[in-house]
């Protein structure tokens, strides 16, 4: 990763902020784009002067995720690694959920990723290496009660994962997706006191992944949904 420019999106949460002070620390430039406006105590630290940090940004609108990406290529010369990891979680039977739900699942997480795509695109094309790595899910392949909108919108994000990887493939990018089952995150245990924490997977195992992906050694994986469920 020495030197590679990487755009990671969600940067902010306990996934990204992961994310990205893994690859500085294999030697990549980063860009931090977050809904959110300040990043984590420590995380522009950990990632060195060079990192570019950007708050504020609705993926969800087209015009501003192509102005963040235009950000990073004038700031670092170009973009060879995009990884969307912005995307939120809902659970809500059918019964109990409105058409907000869904839309806003949509719009979360599978709208926000195509539009950082779709603007990423033309700079990955001219990397001659350019990757794109999204994150899926595994309560996507069979949706459990309560997880309808959720399931939906990142099965969505397979299903672009997989059309982007064949749209791509004679470009030298690559596009993959890594399907975590729950993420061993201070929200989650929160949410779920009497569960085994041991059993899920920790963000620093789905970091390695998602940069293996990200790295010129994963040329020959492209369009692959790969679970990374911990013990669940």
């Amino acid at each position: 990763m020495t030197a590679r420019v990487v755009a990671i999106t969600g940067a902010h949460g306990a996934l990204g902020s992961v994310v990205a002070k893994a690859a500085v620390e294999q030697g990549a430039r980063v860009a931090l784009i977050d809904h959110g406006q300040h990043p984590p105590p420590g995380l522009v630290e950990a990632c060195g002067a060079e990192a570019l940090t950007l708050g504020g940004v609705d993926l969800t609108d087209a015009a501003a995720a192509g102005a963040a990406i235009d950000a990073v290529v004038a700031r670092f010369g170009g973009l060879d690694v995009l990884i969307n990891i912005a995307g939120g979680f809902t659970w809500q039977t059918l019964a109990d959920s409105g058409a907000d739900s869904w839309t806003a699942m949509f719009r979360i997480n599978l709208l926000t990723a195509t539009n950082a795509s779709r603007a990423a695109m033309p700079h990955l094309k001219a990397s001659g290496a350019g990757r794109i790595v999204n994150i899926g899910a595994n309560g996507a392949v069979k949706a459990a009660a309560g997880m309808g909108p959720y399931a939906a919108a990142k099965a969505g994000v397979h299903r672009l994962t997989e059309s982007l990887a064949e749209e791509l493939k004679g470009d030298g990018v690559t596009v993959n997706a890594v399907l975590p089952s729950i993420i061993d995150t201070p929200v989650n245990r929160l949410d779920m006191p009497d569960a085994d924490f041991a059993t899920w997977v920790s963000p620093v195992e789905l970091a390695a992944v998602i940069l293996f992906l990200a790295s010129p050694q994963a040329s020959a994986v492209t369009g692959a949904l790969i679970p990374v469920t911990g013990r669940v």
